[in-house]
């Protein structure tokens, strides 16, 4: 099969990698889904082995060579700072997969999956939170989002972080009253603040599993708790002061820019949350056009992979028929 004007698009998250093998025409060829990619954690040769094996099946699938796709769209979680993005560019490039690689951070694959050109910005809340923007002619705008030293604040983890610190004062005395001192222990079947505690500190609850409190606060606001209620408001005005800095940096801030929303805590539109962007968002950045994306990121990376070639826009709108 011929591929020489084909994209090989790569969405890889922490938890797991989408591949598809793009052909010229905007064709989905083939498809493979792989483990998540953790370079922090196994160093980049085994994260990139990880990709390696999403990609050799995609590539068996459509009867293709290695070396045979024109261009590598590889959009990847912990690419965070672009001397990041420079290193994993080089481990794709010295895999020969394309004859062209492009690596970015993989909020831009949800920007680009939300947006009908290359051109907005998005906000992408899930375990941690990241803003990205682009516009047509190269220029982005970004954070380095790895944590509280880069300022960062919300993601579920920061939101379940916080409520039990609230909820933990709450309990001894130290804060003001909050319904999240029961309802966070209350999710794990415990009866006090304290017991969690022990059980997070002990390891008979795994730490990892602290991000199932989030949707617990959410819940606790939605049912009119004051401080649950302030917690979901400080992130609407994270995410306003991601995006409007993000538009003022293109200038964007005096256009009908769109401003997509992604990940698992933006994704579940909660009302308050919802509300509370909108309200903010209509003074910062009166013309943003917001809209929580639906579609896959790895039609976002495809897309960016034919922005890269050129493609015509019968070929990128061929390419989203077939992620609706």
């Amino acid at each position: 099969m011929g591929v020489n004007g084909s994209v090989l698009a790569i969405d890889a998250g922490n938890s797991k990698t989408d591949v598809a093998l793009i052909g010229e025409d905007g064709t989905v060829l083939s498809t493979a889904r792989g483990g998540g990619f953790q370079p922090p954690v196994v160093g980049i040769g085994t994260a990139v082995d990880v990709l390696g094996s999403a990609v050799e099946r995609v590539l068996d699938s459509a009867g293709a060579d290695a070396g045979s796709v024109a261009h590598v769209s590889a959009c990847l979680a912990n690419a965070d700072l672009p001397v990041e993005e420079e290193q994993l560019t080089e481990a794709l490039r010295a895999r020969g997969w394309g004859r062209t690689v492009e690596v970015r951070n993989d909020t831009f694959a949800i920007l680009r999956a939300g947006a009908d050109e290359p051109r907005g910005v998005a906000v992408v809340c899930g375990a941690g939170i990241n803003c990205v923007g682009m516009v047509p002619d190269g220029r982005t705008a970004r954070f380095p989002a790895i944590g509280r030293i880069s300022g960062d604040w919300g993601g579920g983890s920061g939101l379940s972080e916080e409520a039990m610190w609230f909820a933990s004062r709450a309990e001894d005395g130290r804060g003001e009253p909050t319904e999240l001192a029961r309802t966070l222990p209350a999710h794990f079947g415990l009866g006090s603040m304290y017991a969690l505690i022990e059980a997070l500190h002990l390891g008979r609850i795994a730490q990892e599993r602290r991000h199932e409190l989030s949707p617990v606060l959410f819940t606790t606001a939605a049912a009119g708790d004051a401080v649950a209620r302030g917690l979901v408001d400080r992130l609407a005005e994270e995410v306003v002061a991601l995006s409007s800095v993000a538009l003022s940096r293109l200038g964007l801030l005096d256009e009908a820019a769109p401003v997509v929303l992604g990940g698992s805590v933006l994704a579940a539109r909660h009302p308050q949350l919802d509300d509370r962007i909108g309200e903010l968002l209509a003074v910062r950045a009166p013309k943003a056009v917001v809209r929580v994306v639906q579609e896959p990121p790895v039609l976002g990376a495809g897309l960016l992979g034919l922005d890269h070639t050129g493609a015509a826009p019968e070929v990128h709108a061929r390419l989203r028929t077939q992620y609706v």
